[in-house]
């Protein structure tokens, strides 16, 4: 994305400079001295019309990307509507010391009293990673059938899934390979195998993962299959939506990095799952205002293409960095659950299977937790 090619402070049609240049009688001394001879005409209508290009292709992407900023500003106005609050169906992600001995009964009570008056009744525990290969190695979660069942005792009516993630070889050579069936076939043995220590469902997180991967959808229908015959939940972690239509063709193509879904793709996940939840968050947005439209935006699309039988879910950033893909001045929970609302209200303001999931146990805050609860549990 960066021109990185070295740039030659000569210009290009100098001449071999001697090793001793003398002086024209017939010029004035500021030409001798290396001075440039006035531009011809025809030099001087070349450099306009560069000028001219130069300002036409920046117009063309700073107009629509300043159109779009606006819409999303406007997006953000207005009043969510009465009634748009928690439904008992939010998540959260939990990091991977809750199962590889870290933690404890004295962390698992402390957390139990944090979420007891809250919507959160899913826990996506993290698992993982699995294998390129797709095996998920045992050791990596001893403590799992501890956490599962102090949760269904400390905290009845919790659902724990095990969080599966790998990344996959989309944007580098290395990584998982969905093309392979053999890995495939892995990943769904290890679906089983979670559901074997007694985890409630399966999150899967597999990412970078282009629009319209159909071996990622062939997939799901396998899993499913599983966890169906558990009585178990099937859920993903889902890329944003495409803002504009196509743009996930435009990003890549510009910097090789799709990271939009189209619509299409998004339901067609989503009726393959049980829950699926968007990760709303790393958006690029600079401010709290276009952050807050973003996600108003992203809720709206998403409960368009999410049949009413899928749980649909809302990222919340419950985490902190400031880079160039998320701002935290402008990436809050305040904003990322006024526009959740604000969508909600536009679009399906009684949709039951409903709800927002936070991002990360570890990394939040109370200026988090606080936003959460008074923005939208209430």
């Amino acid at each position: 994305m960066e021109d990185t090619e070295p740039r030659s402070t000569e210009p290009r049609n100098a001449e071999p400079r001697s090793a001793e240049p003398q002086a024209d009688p017939a010029v004035g001394p500021a030409a001798a001295e290396g001075a440039q001879p006035p531009q011809g005409p025809k030099k001087q209508k070349r450099l306009r019309r560069t000028r001219r290009i130069a300002l036409a292709v920046l117009l063309v992407l700073l107009v629509p990307l300043l159109t779009a900023e606006a819409a999303l500003r406007v997006n953000y106005l207005g009043d969510p509507a009465d009634g748009t609050y928690t439904r008992n169906r939010d998540a959260i992600w939990l990091g991977h010391a809750w199962v590889d001995g870290r933690k404890d009964d004295a962390d698992l009570a402390a957390f139990a009293r944090r979420v007891k008056a809250t919507g959160i009744r899913d826990l996506y525990v993290h698992t993982g990673p699995m294998e390129h290969d797709g095996t998920l190695p045992k050791s990596l979660y001893p403590r799992a059938r501890w956490l599962v069942g102090a949760v269904h005792r400390e905290m009845p009516g919790v659902r724990v899934q095990a969080f599966l993630g790998d990344v996959l070889a989309t944007e580098s050579p290395d990584g998982m390979r969905l093309e392979k069936a053999a890995t495939r076939a892995a990943v769904v043995d290890s679906a089983r195998q979670v559901l074997d220590v007694g985890y409630d469902g399966v999150h899967l997180d597999l990412e970078p993962l282009h629009s319209g991967d159909r071996n990622y959808l062939s997939l799901l229908d396998d899993v499913r299959a599983v966890t169906r015959d558990r009585d178990a939940q099937l859920s993903v972690a889902a890329h944003q939506i495409d803002p504009l239509p196509g743009f996930h063709s435009f990003w890549g193509t510009v910097a090789g990095h799709p990271k939009w879904w189209s619509q299409a793709f998004f339901g067609q996940v989503a009726r393959r799952v049980d829950q699926i939840a968007v990760m709303s968050y790393d958006t690029m947005q600079p401010l709290e205002s276009l952050y807050g439209g973003y996600v108003a935006q992203q809720t709206s699309l998403a409960l368009e293409a999410t049949p009413p039988t899928t749980h649909l879910l809302m990222g919340l950033p419950f985490y902190h960095e400031n880079r160039f893909g998320h701002w935290n001045h402008a990436e809050t929970v305040a904003a990322a659950v006024r526009g959740v609302r604000l969508g909600l209200s536009r679009t399906d303001a009684d949709r039951e299977r409903f709800g927002v999931a936070a991002y990360i146990d570890f990394a939040a805050t109370e200026e988090d937790w606080a936003a959460y609860r008074d923005g939208w549990v209430r």
